[in-house]
C-alpha cells in the first residue's frame, strides 16, 4: 500500500481491497469490510455530522470500530472515551474537547448531565446507507491517557500519525486474521484495528463482558493467526486450561514491562509463533519491534529507524517522529514534547553489555529509606520463580523508612495446594540470591489473582 497519508479511513479500507472476503467480528456481531463501509451503525444522516466534535462512548467495541469508519475524514473531532474510564469524567472530557455530539449505545450515559447538546445511538447492526463522503477534512482523533483513577489528559492523534505504524504487512501462508486482548479505545488495541483495516486482514476484537476462555475460544473459533497483549494478558491467559485454543503464527507483547519470565511461557505455549515485543505509548507512538526473543532491546536500535528518532536522556527515552502525538487538548495541560520535539516516555532504561533494560516507570518508583526500588524490576525476578504466574511489587507505608517493598504472588495452578508458607521463604530466598538487599519484599503474599484494568496493564496500588 502506498505510504502517503490517507485521506480518511473510509477511503483507505475502500482502496486495501479484498472487502468482501475479510471480517470484522465482535461479540455480538459480524460484518465484511464492504458493508462497513457501504453501511452506518448511527441513527442519524452523516451530513448532520460533519465538522462537528464527537465523543464516542459505546460499551462494544465493533460499534465504535464501525462509527470511526464513518466519523473519520467528516467529523472535526472524535474522542475515544474507553468504558473503564469513570463517567464523572464524562462532563470534564466533553467540555475539553469541545464536544457537540454524543454517540453511544449505552441509554444510562446518553440520559446523563454531560454537558453535550445532542445524543446519537448506535444501531442494533450495520444497514445500507449511501451518504456522501466527500469534501474530507483532517479529523482529530482525541485518546484519554489514564485509566480508571485521576483525571484523563486528552491526546491529540490524527489518522496519519496513528496510520505511520499500522501499515506494515506481514507474510502468511495463510489469510491473516488479528486479534489483541486490547480494547480498541486504547492506543494498543487502537494500532491492531488500524492495521487490520489498512493491510487487508480480518480482525476478532475482544470484549470486556466475556471471560479470557470465552474469548480464546472464540478467537480460537475464526482461526486467529496474529494476536497481540499485554504481558499481564498474555500471564492471565496463560494460566487458562484454554490458551490452547488458539494456535497463533504471531504473538505480540507491548503496554508494560516485558521480562523474560513471560517471553519464554508465550514461547513454550506457541512453540510454532514469531514472538515479538513493542514498545509504544499513546503519546509517543510505536518506537521499535524486538524480535530475537529476549528482554530488553539491543543499543543500535536507538537509531536503526530513520522514521523514529530515539534517545536516552537523564535515564529515560525520548522519542521524537511523525507517530507522536501533537499535543495535549485543553488550555491548562501539560507541555507534550520538549523543545526540539521529543516525548519524553517516563520509562527508565539501564544498559548492560551493548542491550538497553527497562528498569520501570520514573514515576512508580518506591522510596525506601533513600534507596530507590523499580517495581517492575523486582516483578521480573519474582515471575522467573518455577511456582510463580505473575507478581505485583507495591510500597507499604513505613515510619522508619518510609515504604518498604511486599509483593503480592500468583502461584501457578499446580502448585498452590503446596504449603504456602515453604512457598513464600522459597520465593524471598530466590529474591536475595537475585536482588540488592533493600529491593528484596519484606513480605509475600499469596494471592488467587491480580487485577488487571482494561488497558491491559495491572493495577497498581499503595498500602
Amino acid at each position: 500500500m502506498p505510504q502517503s497519508n490517507p485521506p480518511s479511513l473510509w477511503s483507505a479500507i475502500v482502496a486495501s481491497g479484498n472487502l468482501s472476503s475479510r471480517i470484522l467480528v465482535g461479540l455480538n456481531a459480524k460484518a465484511n469490510w464492504a458493508d462497513l463501509v457501504e453501511g452506518s451503525i448511527l441513527e442519524s444522516p452523516v451530513d448532520e455530522l460533519r465538522g462537528k466534535s464527537i465523543l464516542l462512548a459505546t460499551i462494544d467495541q465493533f460499534r465504535a470500530a464501525a462509527a470511526l469508519i464513518e466519523l473519520d475524514g467528516i467529523a472535526r473531532r472524535v474522542v475515544l472515551f474507553p468504558p473503564d474510564v469513570s463517567r464523572e469524567h464524562l462532563a470534564y472530557v466533553a467540555k475539553t474537547a469541545e464536544a457537540d455530539i454524543l454517540v453511544t449505545d449505552q441509554p444510562e450515559i446518553a440520559s446523563m448531565h454531560h454537558g453535550i447538546g445532542r445524543v446519537i445511538s448506535c444501531k442494533q447492526s450495520i444497514a445500507p446507507v449511501h451518504g456522501d463522503r466527500g469534501a474530507q477534512i483532517e479529523t482529530e482523533w482525541i485518546l484519554l491517557t489514564s485509566g480508571t483513577t485521576g483525571v484523563p489528559k486528552l491526546a491529540v492523534h490524527t489518522l496519519a500519525s496513528l496510520a505511520g505504524s499500522a501499515r506494515h504487512t506481514e507474510s502468511s501462508p495463510t489469510p491473516i486474521v488479528w486479534s489483541t486482548f486490547y480494547d480498541m479505545r486504547r492506543y494498543g488495541g487502537l494500532h491492531i484495528f488500524l492495521h487490520a483495516a489498512l493491510t487487508g486482514t480480518s480482525l476478532v476484537v475482544s470484549s470486556a463482558r466475556e471471560s479470557v476462555a470465552d474469548f480464546l475460544t472464540r478467537a480460537g473459533s475464526h482461526g486467529v493467526t496474529h494476536i497481540s497483549g499485554t504481558p499481564s494478558h498474555w500471564r492471565r491467559a496463560l494460566m487458562s486450561p484454554w490458551a490452547n485454543r488458539i494456535a497463533p503464527e504471531y504473538v505480540r507483547l507491548s503496554g508494560e514491562i516485558v521480562d523474560q519470565a513471560i517471553l519464554s511461557q508465550v514461547r513454550s505455549q506457541y512453540p510454532h509463533a514469531r514472538v515479538a515485543h513493542t514498545f509504544a505509548s499513546t503519546e509517543a507512538g510505536v518506537g521499535f519491534n524486538v524480535n530475537d526473543g529476549l528482554m530488553g532491546f539491543p543499543a543500535d536500535v536507538l537509531g536503526s529507524n530513520p522514521l523514529v528518532e530515539m534517545k536516552v536522556r537523564d535515564g529515560t527515552l525520548r522519542i521524537r517522529s511523525s507517530r507522536t502525538a501533537l499535543q495535549y487538548l485543553g488550555a491548562d495541560s501539560p507541555t507534550l514534547k520538549d523543545a526540539d520535539g521529543f516525548v519524553d516516555t517516563g520509562d527508565t532504561l539501564e544498559l548492560r553489555d551493548g542491550r538497553y533494560y527497562f528498569a520501570g516507570r520514573r514515576d512508580g518508583i518506591i522510596n525506601v529509606g533513600g534507596f530507590k526500588v523499580h517495581p517492575e524490576e523486582v516483578e521480573a525476578v519474582i515471575n522467573r520463580h518455577p511456582v510463580v504466574a505473575m507478581s505485583l511489587v507495591r510500597a507499604k507505608k513505613n515510619p522508619i523508612t518510609g515504604a518498604l517493598v511486599v509483593a503480592d504472588v500468583v502461584l501457578k495452578a499446580m502448585t498452590t495446594d503446596n504449603g504456602a508458607g515453604t512457598q513464600q521463604g522459597d520465593i524471598l530466598q530466590f529474591c536475595r540470591a537475585e536482588l540488592d538487599p533493600h529491593k528484596v519484599p519484606t513480605a509475600i503474599n499469596i494471592v488467587s489473582m491480580l487485577t488487571i484494568g482494561e488497558s491491559g496493564k495491572l493495577v497498581r496500588r499503595h498500602a
